[in-house]
C-alpha cells in the first residue's frame, strides 16, 4: 500500500472546508485571515482580534475549532499558506471576483485561475487515508448507488458512467422517487455515494442517511467537512473550491467533485485491474464502430 500523506492542509483551504460549522465570532475571524493572510502571519493575537472586530478568546476558540494548538500555529500555517499559494499583485487580479464591466481578459483570467485552484487546493485537502477507505469500499460493493442533485448530480452520473465502464454495477438516481426505491433495496454488501458542494442538500442527505442504515458503506463528497452529509458518512473527501461572482455551485465546485470522481475511478480501476482491463477493452471495442473515418 503507498505510503500516506503526512503533510497538512494548506490552512485557507482548511478554514474555508469549516466556514459553515464556524460561530459568527470565529467566522469574523476566518474572514480576516482568507481577506488578509499575510497579515494574518504577522499579527499578534491582540491584533489579529481587533482586526476582526472581535476579542482574543474568540481567536482562541477559534484556534482550537481548526484543530491547532493556538495562536502560534495559527500564524505560523498562515506563513505557509502565503508562500504556498504565491500571494502577491498577480494573483489578486486573478483570483478575485469579476468585477461589473470586467474586460474578456480579466474573465478569462479569473475564470481559469479559480477552476486550476479548484483542483490544486482540492488535492491538497483530500485525506489519503479516507480515499482509499472510500476506493476499497466501492471496489468491494455488489452495487453502488450515487445520489446527487442538479450540479452534483452532473458530476454523480458521471462516477456512475465510469464505474459502469469497469465492470462495477452502479447508479446515479436523478429523482426522488427513484433514489428512496434505491435507499430501501440496499444492504450490508452496497456502497452509496452523496454528492453536496455544501453538504446540506436536504435530499442527498436523507439519501445517504438511508443508506447507512440499510448497512450500505457511505461515501461523501462536500466542501465542507463538518456538514450534514458528512455526519452521515463512513468516508468523506473533502473538496476546496471557491466561487467567484457569477460562478455558482454548478461551476467549480463541479470541477472539484469531477477530480475527486476521477480519483475514486482510477483507484478503483487498479484495485480491480485484470477485470477493469478486460471491460474496458470490450467497452470500446463496442463503440469503435460508431466512430467517423477521419477525413
Amino acid at each position: 500500500m503507498p505510503a500516506s500523506r503526512t503533510d497538512t492542509p494548506n490552512l485557507l483551504v482548511l478554514i474555508k472546508s469549516l466556514l459553515p460549522s464556524l460561530s459568527k465570532a470565529e467566522t469574523k475571524v476566518a474572514q480576516e485571515i482568507i481577506r488578509e493572510p499575510e497579515a494574518a502571519s504577522t499579527r499578534t493575537i491582540t491584533e489579529l482580534a481587533r482586526a476582526a472586530g472581535t476579542s482574543e478568546a474568540t481567536v482562541v476558540r477559534f484556534c482550537r475549532s481548526l484543530g491547532l494548538t493556538g495562536h502560534r500555529e495559527l500564524r505560523m500555517r498562515a506563513a505557509q499558506a502565503v508562500i504556498g499559494t504565491g500571494e502577491g499583485p498577480d494573483r489578486e487580479i486573478a483570483g478575485g471576483d469579476i468585477p461589473t464591466g470586467a474586460d474578456m481578459a480579466r474573465i478569462i483570467a479569473t475564470v481559469s485561475y479559480a477552476d486550476v485552484g479548484a483542483i490544486t487546493d482540492t488535492a491538497d485537502a483530500l485525506d489519503t487515508e479516507a480515499c482509499e477507505a472510500a476506493v476499497a469500499a466501492l471496489a468491494g460493493a455488489g452495487r453502488v448507488d450515487v445520489f446527487g442533485v442538479e450540479a452534483s448530480g452532473i458530476v454523480g452520473a458521471d462516477l456512475a458512467k465510469k464505474l459502469h465502464r469497469i465492470g462495477c454495477t452502479a447508479f446515479c438516481w436523478p429523482d426522488v422517487h427513484s433514489a428512496l426505491v434505491a435507499t430501501a433495496l440496499a444492504n450490508e454488501r452496497d456502497a452509496a455515494v452523496g454528492i453536496s458542494h455544501s453538504g446540506a442538500t436536504t435530499e442527498t442527505v436523507e439519501f445517504l442517511e438511508a443508506a447507512r442504515a440499510r448497512g450500505a458503506a457511505t461515501v461523501a463528497i462536500t466542501n465542507h467537512a463538518r456538514s450534514p452529509l458528512a455526519s452521515v458518512a463512513d468516508h468523506v473527501l473533502t473538496t476546496a473550491a471557491r466561487e467567484t461572482t457569477y460562478r455558482s455551485g454548478a461551476t467549480v465546485s463541479r470541477i472539484a467533485q469531477l477530480m475527486v470522481v476521477d480519483c475514486l475511478f482510477v483507484g478503483v480501476a487498479a484495485k480491480l485491474r485484470r477485470r477493469s482491463a478486460r471491460a474496458l477493452a470490450a467497452t470500446a471495442a463496442a463503440v469503435s464502430g460508431r466512430l467517423l473515418p477521419p477525413s
